[in-house]
């Protein structure tokens, strides 16, 4: 039943669409602390993923998954903070791809970024869509 709820290609058409704005905030507020300030690619990285995570949030809870879960202050902060837990996945394996392309493969931090959010891209959508907004129960 969880595989058939994933497997719906407008809810994945638009993920991908909002992960576009979230990859667009993601990566202009990681360039700009990486360049700017002293800063380094780790907490860099963890300060423009919060806040690009936010915007996510905001945008799917109001258009992608807007029929899904129960309506309610609680039930919002209940996904809100599942929705910055299950992420963390989705963080982990981008920050392990942008390690690595950037420390043993020399790539520019930025195209390393973009890699990693694409590679935990699938991550997010499935942890998402299961645990956050539950689209196997409706």
């Amino acid at each position: 039943m969880r595989l058939a709820a994933l497997r719906s290609r407008a809810l994945f058409v638009q993920f991908a669409g909002v992960g576009l704005v979230g990859t667009a905030v993601d990566s202009a507020v990681f360039y700009g602390l990486v360049s700017q300030t002293a800063l380094g690619l780790v907490a860099s990285k963890a300060v423009a993923w919060t806040l690009a995570i936010g915007a996510i949030f905001a945008i799917n809870e109001w258009w992608t998954f807007a029929a899904y879960g129960k309506t309610g202050s609680r039930a919002f902060l209940r996904r809100l903070l599942t929705s910055y837990l299950v992420r963390s996945a989705g963080f982990l394996v981008t920050l392990a791809v942008l390690a690595v392309l950037v420390r043993w493969f020399d790539v520019w931090f930025v195209i390393a970024n973009l890699i990693g959010i694409g590679v935990g891209f699938f991550v997010n959508y499935i942890c998402e869509s299961i645990y956050t907004w539950r689209v196997h129960q409706n």
